[in-house]
């Protein structure tokens, strides 16, 4: 089973920057679809942006020009660039593996993000 670790969350201000990592075990990686999501409290877990394995991106139309998506395959690790954050960006976020829409692993402990002046 292929465990997920996510870091990079913490407490900024609105219009500040984030890097979310996710590290992922396995030998296999580069050959996924990855997918950042997101939870905010009393909210569903949302899509944020995917990634391909040769590349191809897509974001949420929330995230659209603020997030960048990118993927180092040689250390498995997935990442989430986040410029000019916003309040409504305030949730835990997690990144997995997705099939048709479907999330592949088990969750792991997500990294929080909390936007706020």
């Amino acid at each position: 089973q292929v465990q997920l670790v996510e870091s990079g969350g913490g407490l900024v201000q609105p219009g500040g920057s984030l890097r979310l990592s996710c590290a992922a075990s396995g030998s296999s990686f580069r050959l996924y679809y990855m997918v950042w999501y997101r939870q905010a409290p009393g909210k569903q877990r949302e899509m944020v942006a995917g990634m391909t394995s040769d590349g191809k991106i897509n974001y949420s139309d929330s995230v659209k020009g603020r997030f960048t998506i990118s993927r180092d395959n040689a250390k498995n690790t997935l990442y989430l660039q986040m410029n000019s954050l916003k309040p409504e960006d305030t949730a835990v976020y997690y990144c997995n593996r997705e099939i048709s829409r479907t999330p592949m692993f088990r969750w792991g402990q997500g990294t929080q993000v909390t936007v706020s002046s």
